[in-house]
């Protein structure tokens, strides 16, 4: 997913575009967009604020999505519309994580090298914020 929201705008909406394996099929689109929307409910509803907040689903897209997990050099791009690279793990004392799904899960907080999202009304590009990576497990 590429996202943003606004805690200064009244109820904290979200935008946001979905972005499915090109080389899934169309029931496992479904079930997927289904589960990340909140259609299924499930812990869905807990733990995506998209899901229970005031929300635009800008688009649903089919998309080569390739991902590399290696321990401080992982990196994800969505072809043509997302590119994120990690550069190292962050070394200060303050918390990073924020109320984007798997903060509350063991993970590592970590420093970005770039995130890049180019896709119609959602276009930003940042380089050395923080971010968090932590496991992902539905279980609605």
């Amino acid at each position: 997913m590429a996202m943003r929201f606004d805690d200064d705008e009244p109820g904290s909406p979200w935008t946001f575009v979905l972005y499915l394996d090109e080389d899934a099929d169309d029931a496992r689109r479904g079930a997927l967009e289904r589960i990340f929307t909140g259609k299924l409910g499930g812990d869905a509803l807990e733990h995506f604020p998209w899901a229970w907040k005031a929300a635009t689903c800008l688009a649903v897209r089919p998309a080569a999505i390739e991902v590399s997990h290696e321990p401080r050099r992982q990196w994800l791009r969505v072809r043509d519309h997302v590119s994120v690279r990690i550069r190292e793990a962050w070394q200060g004392d303050e918390t990073v994580t924020c109320v984007v799904p798997g903060h509350e899960e063991p993970g590592e907080e970590l420093i970005a090298d770039e995130l890049r999202v180019s896709d119609g009304p959602l276009e930003f590009a940042y380089e050395g914020n923080c971010g968090y990576a932590a496991r992902f497990d539905y279980a609605g």
